[in-house]
């Protein structure tokens, strides 16, 4: 089996920094200009290394940073079918490379791509199977960007792995046309959500491991989303910094606070003024020093991500200073039913993290009303916080 391997190794890279993206020249060199560090290329070992053994199989994949780093740390070999030149010390890859890089894959008869990136990235390698008639070749995306909105991509790095060995192994799977879904980015960052759909790409069948489209909001769900920020801001403890994530949910609690909300960023509030806005992982640091903070966070609709998409500010470094404890989630009943019995997810980038993260939350839904779901635990998982699959109401 011919399986390529491709990374596109500044993905993500303006997420801690708060730059919301990193598409164009001018938004990485930003992002590398406030130390935002390159994490797509630990996100691809990681989805290998719970593919298990790769190695029998025929291995195709790009020079350095693009793949081949990745299959070195694995202690396999792979063929290199494409290289880039170095500029300076850093290797400044463009979706040029990419787009040849797939290119190559193809010209090789391949029978997968894996590859690590973003909502650009899965565009890129849209626009060269659809020009090149390769669109029969099915893919699996590894989500090392900053928003992905795109069904292309497996929830987390180790879900990609797991459906990779499956395929190895041999197991029977079927293919979907899943969507690539793209963000204006320079609409993004001043706020506005503008999505498009730019096509389709064949993906396995896996409902527990392929994310689907991000899902809008609701206009019936007004009210309850005020019955939420009535509950949120009632609960607000005036010694704590809080962190108010991204997202409309949390947008109607800043208006209920009379606060400047930063739709799509972090802001921190404390004795019901606001702090700081549109933070960075760095700043959150260095803002709440030593004090108390906990963090108020929702589930984006459709998917259940909570961390991992879109607030990458939300570093582990940050979620470990506020504590398990001091996370408070909220979401309408709307949006957890958008879920089909699928647990919330913490993708932070940090297995251990996200293994301590898993369990039970109490989602506020609405006026002192607070619905029992569970984050990283599917159905038919085995470990002290297995649950039953029914949700708990209190």
């Amino acid at each position: 089996m011919k399986i390529a391997l491709l990374v596109n190794p500044l993905a993500g890279i303006g997420g801690r920094v708060a730059l919301k993206g990193s598409d164009g020249e001018a938004i990485v060199e930003a992002a590398l200009a406030r130390g935002a560090k390159c994490l797509a290329g630990e996100r691809a070992y990681q989805a290998l290394l719970s593919a298990g053994d790769i190695g029998d199989c025929e291995l195709y994949t790009v020079a350095g940073s693009m793949g081949q780093d990745v299959l070195d740390r694995l202690g396999v070999q792979g063929s290199i079918v494409y290289s880039l030149d170095l500029v300076s010390e850093r290797e400044r890859t463009t979706a040029d490379d990419t787009r040849a890089a797939i290119g190559a894959f193809i010209d090789n008869d391949v029978d997968l791509i894996v590859f690590a990136g973003g909502d650009g990235t899965a565009r890129d390698v849209l626009d060269v199977l659809a020009a090149s008639g390769g669109r029969h070749v099915p893919v699996i995306g590894i989500p090392a960007g900053v928003k992905i909105h795109s069904a292309v991509y497996a929830l987390t790095p180790k879900d990609a792995g797991e459906m990779l060995q499956s395929i190895i192994s041999g197991a029977p799977m079927s293919l979907r046309e899943a969507e690539v879904m793209d963000l204006d980015e320079v609409a993004f960052r001043d706020g506005r959500v503008v999505a498009k759909c730019y096509g389709y790409l064949r993906v396995p069948v896996d409902d527990m491991r392929m994310q689907v489209t991000k899902e809008g909001g609701i206009n019936h769900e007004e009210i309850a989303l005020q019955d939420i920020a009535e509950q949120v801001a009632g609960s607000m403890q005036d010694a704590s910094y809080y962190l108010v994530g991204s997202g409309s949910t949390t947008a109607v609690l800043m208006d209920q606070l009379g606060l400047e909300n930063t739709l799509l960023g972090i802001d921190i509030v404390r004795q019901g003024e606001l702090v700081a806005s549109d933070v960075s992982e760095q700043q959150i640091l260095d803002i709440l020093g030593d004090d108390p903070a906990k963090l108020i966070i929702t589930v984006i609709g459709g998917q259940g991500h909570v961390f991992g998409r879109g607030n990458q500010q939300l570093s582990p470094s940050v979620i470990r200073r506020v504590g398990r404890d001091n996370i408070i989630i909220v979401a309408s009943n709307e949006k957890l039913r958008s879920l089909q019995g699928r647990p919330m997810i913490a993708d932070t980038g940090d297995a251990d993290l996200d293994r301590q993260l898993a369990g039970l939350y109490p989602v506020v839904t609405g006026y002192q009303q607070h619905t029992l779901y569970r984050l990283n635990i599917r159905p038919g998982d085995t470990s002290e916080n297995q649950l039953s699959n029914e949700e708990t109401q209190r």
